[in-house]
């Protein structure tokens, strides 16, 4: 990847005034401290969608896209940073001279920029065949207009069309200047070999007679084609693609994401289709937030490509079930990656492009809105109806709706499609949840690292969680000794280790989950340390200490458990030692996506003072007027929550084996643990309720 020099990079930014980048796509109204506008990344009817000068940022509170002004060229022009920075470079007039690359670098560089050159030139060959080429009118045009293509969508994606013969770009590339090796890397001329795969040095057009559909990146560059053959019986293959290269890798690339990306943003939807003219025929009948697979098995990275421009997804099928249960695979794979989807069937023989052709743009829309439903309730619906009533075949086809909903990561999602299975199948819900929770373990323990079948976690993935059974599975005590869990419990609520060595006594029931501080209130007190850093970082507490030095200092031997919240907590200290406050306009800045988007989460309101308050000398205090409170408040809760959860690692220690010198270690450890609790509790303010102990 080019690589911009530092320097360079931080004059661009300099210069760049987020309020003129974003008003070139956006028109921006002042209201308060902050400009406003209805959101470019999706669909709305009043502004939500804030840019913030002073702090160099953007945020909109609808969708949810945040960032500084290199984030919004990458969000508005699907690009990379270093694109972005180019972006705006030229914008501002500042030459960009990227970093001298070594000999390989540069080299992989070239080899790559050729190939780019030589298939744009390949793409306007073919499209000129079309359109003024004799065969390329009478054959090529002929056939997509038949398909009801018009010249204005087949300039859009800039159709063209091979003539039938051997060498007929072979020889126009090379009386062009083209050398040969790009040519065949990029696999626009095949070698010919002998029966012994001998290099015969003859050469020859791959694609011949056939209508082209270049294949662009999510840039508009031209990284392969695909081919359509217009022979009758004609024994090869009726579509033919462009062989992997250096710049065309098939499993990351979406037909017509090029052309689809700002209209998948703004409808905050994907149709995904198999073929080139269901693209086409969608696009020209009003329908342009649309891609292709283009024939192949969906992959990790397509998936990948859809998420970067929207969490939803419809995928339009025939009415082949044959088709539908090998696709069912591949929608797995979409809920595995986090999307939201749902399916729309046509009716038996037609596909997409067909259908619009037989019905018209208004009622094929009225077929999207009326046919779209959820893939489990789809999945659900399919499967049932081939088990019929025979009830192994019930059995199995709830397993395989089961399989599907353990692809669903998020888990509030997992339990709604739970709920709807149990209801859609007339099964008790926690029996469903018993036999979730039994496949996910099988996965689990078949997984490499696996850890058998006796205990399950989450993971990105969602392949690894499980639900807890509703039975209330704890076992009465058998006699009145406490257990060591129970003495921990006592001692966390003011017993002395002395107290509890002769024996037993009643302290009710005390619930481990009211024990253990949820796992998010740790992330949610780290987060407020931030916060406080970015947005206050210079401003005095006294005449010689400012926020950023004081939370700095006290958090010295406090280390984050969250990574973002450890990472930026890092970069802050490397900020403040550097001799620059850490604000949000430079963090905003950093090439880390997640910084970038946790730094505008952080730094903007939705809502700002009203100046009415000060209009009729209502006085509303201000956070800014009582840093000294909000910093101490913050770091005691940071030290609070991580004081219980040390007490809960405690607590659970005493669940294993152990001789009695270190049982009695731990519950001393315990008891001062607990002592500090209250501590920290007093000074906050907290109430501790005490059991009766």
């Amino acid at each position: 990847m080019a690589r911009i020099p530092k320097e360079t990079v931080d004059q661009i930014i300099h210069h760049a005034d987020i309020v003129e980048v974003v008003g070139d796509f956006v028109s921006l109204k002042r209201k308060g401290q902050n400009m406003w506008a209805c959101c470019p990344f999706h669909h709305e009817k009043s502004p939500s969608f804030s840019v913030a000068p002073a702090k160099g940022l953007y945020k909109c509170f609808g969708c949810g896209k945040a960032g500084g002004v290199v984030q919004f060229i990458m969000d508005i022009e699907g690009t990379s940073y270093v694109e972005a920075l180019k972006y705006l470079a030229k914008k501002y007039g500042i030459d960009v001279q990227e970093e001298e690359k070594t000999p390989e670098q540069q080299l992989a560089q070239n080899e790559k920029d050729s190939q780019f050159i030589v298939s744009n030139w390949a793409k306007d060959h073919y499209h000129k065949l079309l359109q003024d080429n004799e065969e390329g009118q009478s054959i090529g045009w002929s056939y997509l207009r038949q398909r009801g293509l018009n010249q204005a969508t087949i300039k859009t994606f800039e159709l063209g069309y091979s003539l039938d013969q051997w060498d007929d770009l072979l020889k126009s590339a090379t009386a062009a200047g083209f050398e040969l090796k790009y040519l065949e890397k990029t696999g626009l001329v095949v070698r010919r070999e002998d029966d012994q795969g001998q290099d015969t040095g003859r050469r020859y057009d791959r694609f011949r007679g056939r209508v082209m559909f270049p294949i662009h990146n999510i840039s508009g560059r031209v990284i392969g084609f695909g081919a359509r053959t217009l022979k009758p019986n004609d024994k090869t293959a009726k579509y033919l693609n462009s062989p992997e290269s250096e710049i065309y890798h098939k499993s990351d690339v979406l037909y017509g994401l090029y052309q689809a990306r700002q209209p998948i943003r703004s409808e905050e939807l994907c149709y995904l289709v198999e073929g080139y003219l269901d693209v086409l025929s969608l696009h020209q009948g009003g329908i342009k937030n649309v891609v292709a697979s283009s024939g192949t098995s969906l992959t990790d990275g397509q998936i990948r490509l859809i998420k970067r421009y929207t969490d939803n997804v419809t995928v339009l099928y025939d009415g082949d079930a044959a088709g539908i249960r090998a696709s069912l695979r591949g929608i797995d794979m979409l809920l595995e990656g986090g999307l939201n989807v749902r399916v729309v069937l046509f009716p038996d023989g037609d596909d997409p492009d067909s259908y619009i052709r037989k019905v018209g743009d208004q009622r094929f829309k009225e077929h999207l809105d009326g046919a779209s439903q959820d893939f489990i309730q789809f999945k659900t619906d399919l499967v049932s109806r081939e088990a019929a009533h025979d009830p192994v075949k019930k059995a199995e086809a709830i397993r395989e709706v089961l399989q599907s909903i353990a692809k669903v990561p998020d888990p509030i999602k997992r339990q709604v499609f739970l709920q709807q299975t149990s209801q859609a199948f007339g099964i008790d819900e926690q029996v469903l949840i018993t036999e979730y929770n039994k496949l996910v373990r099988n996965a689990t323990s078949k997984a490499p690292g696996g850890q058998g079948s006796t205990s399950t976690s989450s993971s990105s993935s969602g392949s690894g969680a499980s639900y807890p059974n509703k039975a209330n599975n704890q076992q009465p005590a058998t006699n009145n000794q406490l257990s060591p869990e129970e003495e921990a419990e006592a001692l966390m609520y003011g017993a002395s280790p002395e107290d509890l060595m002769g024996g037993g006594g009643d302290l009710g029931t005390i619930s481990r989950e009211d024990l253990e501080p949820v796992p998010d209130v740790v992330e949610q007190c780290e987060r407020e340390v931030v916060r406080l850093l970015l947005l206050y970082s210079a401003q005095p507490l006294t005449p010689d200490l400012a926020v950023a030095q004081y939370l700095l200092e006290q958090l010295d031997e406090t280390p984050f458990k969250t990574g973002i919240y450890a990472d930026m907590l890092h970069l802050c200290r490397q900020e403040l030692e550097q001799g620059r406050w850490p604000e949000v306009r430079t963090l905003i800045q950093h090439g880390r996506s997640d910084i970038r988007s946790v730094v505008a989460e952080l730094a903007t309101e939705k809502y700002e003072l009203s100046p009415n308050w000060t209009t009729h000398q209502i006085h509303v205090p201000r956070e800014v007027d009582q840093l000294q409170i909000a910093c101490d408040n913050a770091i005691l809760r940071l030290n609070k929550v991580n004081v219980e959860r040390e007490l809960a690692v405690r607590l659970e220690a005493l669940r294993h084996p152990a001789d009695e010198a270190t049982l009695m270690e731990n519950l001393q450890t315990i008891h001062l643990l607990k002592q500090m609790d209250n501590q920290l509790a007093n000074m906050l303010g907290t109430v501790i309720p005490r059991l009766g102990l």
